[in-house]
Parts: structure tokens; C-alpha cells; sequence
């Protein structure tokens, strides 16, 4: 008989999360991941001046504010019909660049390598370490490795706040930066400002190779049969971010290249063919099989059925992963796929991340020193009476898209499609299960009172709810009316 296991919250990660399995012969046999949070972020910019958005937007999330305020501004250069000077250009790349790295570090040190150093060990079994999962076996590094990265908890923490002052060097602030405007940056470069990132920057890339990627490396050598764990769906995404030339705005060839891997094979993608299902989702039925452009939010709590506030996004009718480990699969990183499918699991997708935040640090070292003091990095602007916008990058969690509408001069229309989105969408209309769900699915777990396993997988795809959800009562009931001011 089928035994049923609910993890509410999952901790460790960004916003609200439940997830609900049935294990059978001491494997999961079926999943569902649920966001259980509305918020009506895209309601909010209904009716005000476009370029709001950004400020708004970044407020979705405070660990990736830079990721929103950088689709938004491309959706805004879609609408104004903008080209984005050099500089203003390498502005964007430098801060959202800065943002990946704090979040990947975070994100490992912070969020998921708990699950696999034994902190009591380490001493430091206090709150808010403990309590944990306790499961016989399942904290396996050797003591010098384990001691190390408790070690580097605290160190991680100052490698953050380095990666959040060079944020806010070109950002003006952090973790909400206030440069990224459309039409650019409003920020003046100058040989100080260069001095002072690379600064930071040099030390950043010497922790991320000399620390982060090995301490991953030593984890992943120790929990090898978390190479064959949570493969999912195998379809990856990314949208391409950190445009290179002024002829991809929006990064389609940049450093992190769009397309996808369906069903084994490179493909090229259309944004078009993106649609968002909701059987599943607490929205009405008929804002369903639409394209993000035309998508409305039409909130639907009590739907016979659903089980999410997330939507459930296809591509080309196919569930599709997004993150690190898209991006280092559809960019053909050797290291990555190296690891052929291997790569496809918990182990992988930790791996993916420290190669990706290193990326980054080495392509930012060089992209900082294309800046050209006196030349100008925002094109001048005024808001068009009517447009229609697009703004699609990458996240640290993966595929990032907005898209806007305008009508008399202010936003008519406004719909963001984040990354946990994508990775904790529920079935579609076909049934089919999203990527965290299908991952979950034939893990074998070892003591249902301690479910550790569960949440190594839901980790490793670091889902941020802030960003997916779209507000709750204190006693934990979810809103029935809502009144948008």
C-alpha cells in the first residue's frame, strides 16, 4: 500500500514550498510540487507608467532583484524601440554577472550543503543548524572534508557581501540596484569604479576555484550514487543571457547561448511556441494554452483540481528544466557534458553551478575592461503611446521572460514567466508532470519520517518561490479576495 509523505514547508529555499509523494515499495511513485502563495505583481503594474516596472519587479525577489529589473528593461527597449550603448551594455552584463556569483555561493553554502555536511560533527549543532533530517549514513563526508566546509560557511558569507559591493558599484546600491534603466545604464564609468570591481572581483575568482568548485567536487565524490538521482524530465531551456554586441540586445548568441535539449537532441527555439497551462493551477480554465503575450492573471482559489499557484509552462508542448545546468548543457560546456547523463541529477546540477559561477567570474574579468570612460552608457527616451515588449534573459535559477503591453502611454498588459516556474510547474493539460516532480519520481527513500532525500533533489534546483508565486494569511489560508491599489 502506497504511503503518502508531505514536506510543508521544504526550508532551505526562497518562498513557500509543499511537496507531496507517494512512496511504494520504498520508492516514489508519483509527485507534486505546490506553490502555495499568491502575490498579483503583474495586477500591480497595470496602469502605471512603464518604467515602473523595474522597480517593481526587482521587489519579487531579493535574491535575484537583478535578474527582473534586467528583463524588464529589455521588455522596456523591445517597447521604446532602443539600442543600448556599449557601456550601458557591460553595465547590465557587470551587475547581473555580480548577482549570479552571490547567488550560486549562497545557494551552495547556505541552502543546500547542509543536507550533506554533518554539522553536529562540526560543532556547531545549535539553532538554526539543527534540527535537521537524522538518517544512518546519509552524512558520509570524512571528518577533514566535513570540517572544511562548515569551515567555509562563514567564509562564504564574506564572499557574498564582496559580490553585493561590486553590484553596487555600477548599481548604486544592493541588493535593488537603481542603474538599470531603459536605453541602458545611469552610470558614469570611470577608471576608479574599474579598479574597485576588479579588486573584488580577483578575490571572488580565487574562492570560486580554489574553494567552491572543489568542496563540490569532494561532495559529489562522496555521494555518487546522487549522480543518478533526480534525473527529471532531461528537456532543458535557457533563453541566452550577457549580450556581447549591440546586434543581440537580448543576448539570444551571448555568453550563455539560447536554445534547448528536447527528447536527446539541439534545437534551436522560438519564443513564440512558450505557452503557460493551468488545469492544474488555481486560474481560470480559459486563461489557459496561451501565450505569455496575451496571458492574463485571472486568480481562481477555490478550482476543483488544482494544487499550485505556479502555472505550468511548455515549451512546445514539452515540460522543459532551466537553470545552471541548462545553460551549461545548451552552451555544450565540455565539463558538463563530460558527464553525459550523469549531468541529468542532484550531483549534476550542483556541479553545473560552481562551473557556471566561475564562468562568469573569468568572462567578468574581461568584460569590465571593455568600459570606455567618457563615452555614454543610456540612450535617451520618452514613453511611446503604444507598444508591445519582449524582454527575455537568464536568472541564476534559469530562463527569465517578461513581456509588456502598452496602451495611452501606460501598461495595459504585464506577465513575468520566472524559473521556478518553469522547474516546479505542475501537470499540464496532458498530465504530463513538471521537471521537480518528474525528479522526484523513483527515488528511493530510506526513512519516511526523515525524508532527506526529497529535499536534496527539490535543493539542487535552488527554487525560488518569491519569484514563482504570485500572499497568505497569518493563519496560513490562502486569500480568497484581492484589491489591487
Amino acid at each position: 500500500m502506497a504511503q503518502k509523505i508531505i514536506v510543508d514547508p521544504v526550508t532551505r529555499i526562497e518562498g513557500h514550498l509543499k511537496i507531496e509523494v507517494e512512496v511504494d515499495g520504498g520508492k516514489v511513485v508519483d509527485a507534486r510540487t505546490s506553490g502555495a502563495l499568491f502575490r498579483g505583481i503583474e495586477l500591480i503594474l497595470q496602469g502605471r507608467d512603464p518604467r515602473d516596472a523595474q522597480q517593481f519587479v526587482m521587489r519579487i525577489c531579493g535574491v535575484c532583484p537583478v535578474s527582473h529589473a534586467t528583463a524588464s528593461t529589455l521588455a522596456l527597449d523591445d517597447a521604446f524601440k532602443l539600442e543600448v550603448p556599449d557601456n550601458g551594455r557591460i553595465i547590465r552584463n557587470l551587475i547581473l554577472g555580480s548577482n549570479f556569483i552571490q547567488s550560486h555561493i549562497l545557494h551552495f553554502y547556505h541552502l543546500a550543503a547542509l543536507d550533506y555536511v554533518d554539522i553536529v560533527r562540526a560543532g556547531l549543532g545549535v539553532a538554526p543548524f539543527v534540527p535537521r533530517y537524522e538518517v544512518a549514513g546519509e552524512y558520509r563526508l570524512p571528518d577533514e572534508v566535513n570540517k572544511a566546509a562548515a569551515n567555509q560557511y562563514v567564509q562564504a558569507l564574506d564572499m557574498r557581501k564582496k559580490a553585493h559591493e561590486m553590484m553596487a558599484i555600477w548599481g548604486g546600491r544592493a541588493p535593488h540596484p537603481q542603474t538599470i534603466v531603459p536605453g541602458g545604464a545611469a552610470e558614469i564609468v570611470d577608471a576608479q569604479k574599474v579598479i574597485d570591481f576588479t579588486y573584488r572581483l580577483k578575490e571572488l575568482r580565487a574562492f570560486i576555484e580554489n574553494v567552491y568548485v572543489p568542496t563540490v567536487q569532494a561532495v559529489a565524490q562522496v555521494y555518487p550514487d546522487y549522480l543518478s538521482v533526480g534525473v527529471g524530465c532531461k528537456n532543458m531551456l535557457s533563453y541566452g543571457a550577457f549580450p556581447q554586441s549591440a546586434a543581440d540586445p537580448q543576448g539570444a548568441n551571448g555568453f550563455f547561448k539560447r536554445g534547448a535539449y528536447i527528447q536527446g537532441k539541439d534545437v534551436a527555439i522560438t519564443p513564440e511556441l512558450i505557452t503557460e497551462e493551468v488545469k492544474y493551477s488555481w486560474y481560470h480554465d480559459d486563461t489557459g494554452g496561451n501565450h505569455p503575450s496575451v496571458s492574463v492573471v485571472k486568480p481562481d482559489p477555490k478550482k476543483q483540481g488544482a494544487y499550485s499557484w505556479l502555472k505550468a509552462p511548455r515549451y512546445d508542448g514539452h515540460p522543459m528544466e532551466v537553470g545552471p545546468l541548462a545553460r551549461m548543457w545548451v552552451g555544450k560546456n565540455e565539463a558538463v557534458r563530460a558527464l553525459g547523463d550523469k549531468a541529468f541529477s542532484v550531483m549534476g546540477r550542483h556541479f553545473a553551478r560552481a562551473v557556471e559561477c566561475l564562468e562568469v567570474a573569468k568572462a567578468m574579468e574581461q568584460w569590465v575592461l571593455q568600459l570606455q570612460p567618457g563615452q555614454p552608457s543610456c540612450t535617451p527616451h520618452i514613453v511611446p503611446e503604444e507598444g508591445q515588449g519582449m524582454g527575455l534573459t537568464e536568472g541564476p535559477r534559469g530562463a527569465l521572460g517578461h513581456w509588456i503591453k502598452i496602451e495611452n502611454g501606460v501598461t495595459a498588459k504585464y506577465n513575468a514567466v520566472v524559473p521556478t516556474t518553469w522547474n516546479a510547474a505542475p501537470r499540464d493539460e496532458k498530465g504530463q508532470r513538471g521537471p521537480m516532480e518528474e525528479a522526484l519520481v523513483g527515488t528511493a527513500v530510506k526513512d519516511p519520517q526523515n525524508p532527506i532525500e526529497l529535499v536534496r533533489i527539490v535543493r539542487a534546483f535552488d527554487p525560488c518561490f518569491g519569484c514563482a508565486i504570485h500572499l497568505m494569511t497569518p493563519d496560513k489560508k490562502v486569500l480568497t479576495e484581492y484589491q489591487v491599489y
